[in-house]
């Protein structure tokens, strides 16, 4: 038996019995279901740290089940723009979802890293009326740094013969290859290989900065779709 202390960001919540919840938890650890006890009740202690779409910092007993017990949760971030946008709601509900999913399959912090930033940047982006193309940016942001989380990172090296990416071709996505092939009149040109390479390796703050990434998004969303898919969701 253990105590583990970390942050945390509650993924689901369900009402168990009179007073209790069992949350699902994403850590750098990895993900846990933990028993909040007494939480619904109005003088409880975890009831503030244990709210979607939030950051908090917490310890969990690791007892000799599956199922551990939080016994400690203090608010660090709360990201209060996704209670009242519909639109962000379900983009955030996808993040979390396909964050849990992910994280079943392969332990790695930075499905927990990237949930965080997207929450954050979200919240950001929010205050500033966030467009949909950049919901847009995050979701595929998101989904190529949690495809290369899980092992499946696209690949922008090589072209379906093997041979390395030019900037002087143009190119087409193969989805039998899972690669980019080569065609005088694709639509995938050098700027959006160049755009994919600095979303698979900076921040997502720094490709918000990026001149002219919206006029890229339509062909790159296509292609983390099929990786996507070729990955099995």
């Amino acid at each position: 038996m253990r105590d583990l202390k970390t942050k945390a960001i509650v993924l689901k919540r369900t009402d168990y019995g009179e007073a209790d919840r069992i949350l699902q938890v994403l850590t750098p650890e990895g993900k846990f279901s933990v028993m909040a006890k007494g939480v619904r009740r109005s003088k409880s202690k975890l009831a503030g740290g244990v709210e979607l779409f939030s950051v908090s910092e917490v310890v969990i007993h690791e007892g000799k089940g599956e199922l551990g017990i939080l016994t400690s949760a203090k608010l660090l971030e709360h990201y209060d723009a996704f209670v009242g946008d519909l639109e962000l709601l379900d983009l955030g509900g996808r993040l979390m979802r396909e964050a849990s999913r992910r994280s079943e399959q392969v332990e790695s912090p930075e499905f927990f890293n990237v949930l965080r930033q997207s929450l954050q940047a979200a919240q950001k982006h929010a205050t500033m009326g966030a467009s949909e193309r950049f919901r847009e940016l995050l979701w595929a942001w998101a989904s190529m740094n949690m495809l290369a989380a899980s092992g499946e990172e696209i690949n922008l090296k090589f072209d379906t013969s093997g041979n390395r990416l030019s900037a002087d071709e143009r190119y087409v996505w193969d989805v039998e290859s899972a690669a980019l092939a080569p065609h005088p009149s694709g639509r995938v040109s050098a700027d959006h290989i160049k755009m994919m390479r600095v979303m698979a390796s900076t921040p997502l703050e720094v490709c918000t900065k990026v001149a002219g990434y919206p006029d890229l998004l339509d062909e790159i969303l296509y292609i983390v779709r099929c990786a996507e898919q070729a990955g099995g969701i």
